[in-house]
């Protein structure tokens, strides 16, 4: 599994505690984060990180909306809300702001999210690492689900 990570310089910490406990996130899967920047507290422009990642993701997703997701996004911003209104922008991209563990569950199973976007300033950092955990293990439920997420 491929999990991109990229953040603005809001979000620089929160990406560096994510990458450096990664070891944490998940024993049910091997996972090769992907850091594409920023590298710096340097103030920089957020959607630039979002589009470099969403374009990087894209070449990995499945074709079909509805297919098993093995590839993902975390975008990190002061909020998680810009980084999220970038990537929505793009076909085949669902992505969310999740604040908490039941977002993220949510969020995957109905909606079969594969960006998650965090707010560094918004979200306790306990908190995210679970967040990420229960985002990339729960699986989409598929069914009912699927005739609204082809409509998008």
């Amino acid at each position: 599994m491929n999990i991109f990570i990229g953040s603005d310089h809001a979000g620089f910490k929160t990406k560096q505690f994510i990458l450096n406990n990664s070891n944490t996130i998940s024993t049910s899967f091997k996972i090769n984060f992907i850091d594409i920047g920023t590298n710096t507290e340097d103030k920089c422009d957020y959607p630039d990180y979002a589009i470099k990642l969403i374009t990087l993701l894209k070449k990995q997703l499945p074709y079909k909306k509805t297919s098993e997701q093995k590839n993902f996004g975390i975008l990190i911003c002061g909020t998680g809300m810009g980084m999220c209104m970038v990537a929505n922008r793009f076909k085949k991209i669902r992505a969310v702001v999740c604040k908490s563990v039941e977002d993220a569950k949510m969020s995957r199973e109905h909606n079969n999210a594969n960006v998650l976007c965090i707010g560094a300033r918004t979200t306790d950092k306990s908190t995210i690492i679970e967040i990420i955990k229960t985002f990339i293990e729960t699986k989409y439920e598929g069914g009912r689900h699927d005739v609204r997420i082809n409509k998008f």
